[in-house]
């Protein structure tokens, strides 16, 4: 079973940046597409960014501009950076890794933005 593994997450003020990474224990190559989703508490889980196999990113419109998904060319990592971070971006964030109708999830990483 494959296993996603979160890290950099953590409290930054508002403006800030932080890299959220994911150490996938498979090729992500292998999978349809891979990226993050976030869930703020009482808010249902929504796509933040994902790349597909051939490389096309797609970002939430509240995110465009300030996120980057990426991605290691050996197929084992995951990466969001992300640039002028507000408080509405506090959540848990996890990542993903999709092949048809079956998605495998990480434990999630907190980020929280001060104002």
């Amino acid at each position: 079973q494959v296993q996603l593994v979160e890290s950099g997450g953590g409290l930054v003020q508002a403006g800030g940046s932080l890299r959220l990474s994911c150490v996938v224990s498979e090729n992500i190559f292998n999978f349809n597409a891979v990226g993050w989703y976030r869930q703020a508490p009482g808010n249902q889980r929504e796509l933040v960014a994902s790349i597909n196999v051939g490389g096309r990113t797609d970002y939430a419109d509240s995110v465009k501009g300030r996120f980057i998904i990426s991605r290691d060319n050996a197929g084992n990592s995951v990466c969001l950076q992300m640039a002028s971070l507000e408080p509405e971006d506090t959540a848990v964030y996890y990542c993903f890794a999709n092949i048809l109708s079956r998605f495998a999830w990480g434990q999630g990483t907190q980020v929280t933005v001060s104002s």
